[in-house]
């Protein structure tokens, strides 16, 4: 199978994160839950995966890096824990239902709601957010590339206007982290959440929250932490205040070993194979007759993806064919990103999605030109 779907989930990982977490799940107790060697290995591995990310991301603190599931859970404790009945909330037509059905929730509970539109390319005005701002204004929130269309957004010049207008900024990393260098200092990222499943090559269920130093969060989960048992509130301090109940350190141990890998192969290499893939997919299928690209081509940065629709075909027909017959794997539908197709003009039909690893090799991308070209002359 040629594997053309990395925006969901990595699928081929290196070799030593499936090493890592095997020996995990036969050598690692439960952190914090003891003071025997399994339990004390595994909270050493995940402080050592917390300072990995800290210097990855630059945050100034390892003990502000807290371990969630994924993404989703990530935004939803920054956003639920962080908004009130009466605060504003800017966010974009880019999100990811991550970020959308969260906001919507706390819209029916008496947050304000303002989201920017987004041009038939899913480009945004960056001006919008200096005309949406209001003195009730707690947060802006943002993706950094869309999963749609790949186009990114500066959420350095975001950061800066949120900030400007004494606003938090929370960053949805979900396609970034681990491909494209993010610096929450630097960039005035107040809440950082990414997923450890795509392009930082860890394993599924691990992911995690970066947070401003001085920033209190409100815990979405209470319960068992390993500390001060005897208290009836949660504790306090991070990262133990979002971290309740037993982390996934098997999977942990997995993206600790992911992390040693980006380090050693470098996120500026694994970039720009990436994006070379993309654009040599890219040249190849944009004159083909019938065929509509979403999205903003004209910048050399974006994310690694190419979606698309092939003449009047559903998406799900020309997904099931890749596979069926060509044995190529691709995301259709919705995406989970339903105003970024809204603003496409593609609701009805959807998208064909291709994302690309450093694993795949230009043999593949050839071989998917091919086939789509295939498909349209017997169309």
């Amino acid at each position: 199978m040629i594997y053309l779907d990395n925006a969901a989930t990595s699928f081929h990982k290196p070799q030593e994160v499936i090493d890592a977490v095997v020996t995990a799940m036969k050598t690692m107790g439960n952190a914090g839950r003891g003071v025997n060697d399994a339990s004390l290995d595994a909270s050493r591995m995940l402080y050592d995966t917390r300072e990995k990310l800290a210097k990855l991301f630059n945050s100034t603190d390892p003990c502000n890096v807290a371990f969630t599931c994924n993404s989703t859970e990530a935004l939803n404790i920054a956003l639920k824990g962080l908004l009130d009945p009466g605060d504003h909330v800017i966010t974009t037509e880019l999100e990811h239902n991550s970020v959308l059905r969260p906001l919507y929730e706390l819209e029916a509970k008496g947050v304000e709601l303002t989201i920017i539109e987004a041009d038939k390319k899913g480009l945004i005005d960056y001006d919008d957010f200096d005309k949406s701002f209001r003195p009730n204004t707690k947060l802006v929130v943002c993706t950094h590339a869309s999963n749609l269309t790949g186009n990114m957004l500066d959420i350095t010049l975001i950061g800066k206007k949120a900030h400007d207008h004494g606003a938090l900024f929370v960053v949805d990393a979900s396609q970034t982290a681990g491909v494209f260098p993010i610096d929450v200092q630097a960039m005035d990222i107040d809440v950082l959440c990414f997923t450890g499943h795509k392009s930082l090559l860890g394993p599924q269920g691990t992911g995690g929250i970066v947070v401003r130093e001085g920033l209190k969060v409100r815990p979405l989960k209470t319960g068992g932490s390993g500390v001060k048992t005897y208290s009836k509130t949660h504790p306090a301090d991070m990262p133990t205040a979002l971290e309740a109940g037993t982390l996934n350190s098997h999977g942990i141990a997995g993206l600790n070993a992911a992390l040693d890998y980006l380090e050693r192969v470098g996120i500026d290499t694994i970039r720009e194979k990436e994006l070379s893939l993309m654009w040599r997919f890219y040249n190849g299928i944009k004159d083909i007759e019938g065929i509509q690209i979403y999205g903003d081509f004209s910048q050399p940065v974006r994310s690694p993806i190419v979606s698309f629709n092939l003449a009047e075909f559903d998406s799900s027909t020309v997904g099931d064919e890749l596979y069926n017959t060509y044995d190529i794997s691709v995301r259709t539908g919705g995406h989970c990103a339903p105003l970024m197709h809204k603003a496409l003009g593609t609701i009805d039909k959807g998208a064909v999605r291709f994302s690309f690893s450093h694993m795949n090799t230009e043999e593949e991308i050839d071989e998917a030109i091919a086939a789509i070209r295939d498909m349209i002359s017997e169309a």
